[in-house]
């Protein structure tokens, strides 16, 4: 079974599951976020949610973390039907930083709208309901961290399509996930509601950022999803 819970620190999610459940989630975000040179105007929001899926594909090939569940199967069982199996499943998991994750809450909400625009589904699509099962997994992290009036605010936004990735500057998203990894355990919740207020009602913070990066791109005639920041994450995160 697909799950999701926070991280010790609060810097991350991990999302866990068997081979077959994660390699549904990510089969199912693939074919929503659709080919590279159909939906230009979403490219930093597909390369954002590529990323998870490369993580999550890593994950169930097992170079993540491995663990042995229990699944349920009894002893009784087995000798009542003639058979012997194991008593454990193989669980893959892989941390995701928070900040990734609520902009993937809001981004998958516009490639949902594209895939039934454009490929006549509905909401009774495998791939969409797969998809929004991540979603409400993500809704319920958060909200483990947030305060209910902040919360409720944001799921808001999300659930009456006011919060949108489309020509996004993502490379906010960076920015937000380096200053979240700095901080304590202690600061990450003082903050949470701040940040996911920050990402999916898109502030005045954002606002600013995304100017700077469009009057730079003025002098080159670049797309938004080409600007290059010089930034580096850690190559270890105390999650």
């Amino acid at each position: 079974m697909l799950a999701l819970k926070n991280t010790e620190n609060l810097t991350g999610a991990l999302i866990s599951g068997d081979y077959w459940d994660l390699d549904e989630l990510c089969t199912a975000l693939h074919r929503l976020t659709g080919n590279e040179s159909r939906y230009l105007d979403w490219q930093g929001a597909r390369m954002r949610l590529l990323r998870i899926i490369h993580d999550l594909r890593m994950a169930y090939q097992g170079t993540k973390n491995v663990e042995s569940v229990g699944n349920g199967l009894k002893k009784d069982t087995m000798k009542n039907h003639d058979f012997i199996a194991s008593q454990h499943n193989i669980y893959y998991s892989t941390e995701i930083l928070w900040p990734d994750l609520i902009f993937a809450l809001v981004a998958i909400n516009d490639f949902i709208h594209l895939h039934k625009k454009y490929e006549h589904a509905t909401d009774l699509d495998i791939h969409i309901v797969n998809v929004r099962k991540f979603q409400s997994l993500i809704a319920e992290g958060m909200k483990e961290n947030m305060s209910e009036e902040t919360y409720t605010s944001v799921i808001h936004y999300v659930l009456t399509s006011k919060a949108y990735v489309e020509e996004y500057a993502v490379q906010y998203i960076d920015l937000l996930n380096l200053s979240y990894i700095e901080m304590s355990r202690d600061q990450r919740i003082k903050t949470f509601d701040s940040i996911a207020h920050k990402i999916v009602i898109q502030s005045k913070d954002y606002n600013n950022f995304k100017s700077k990066i469009l009057t730079e791109l003025n002098k080159t005639k670049s797309t938004i999803h080409d600007f290059q920041m010089n930034i580096e994450y850690p190559e270890d995160i105390e999650w």
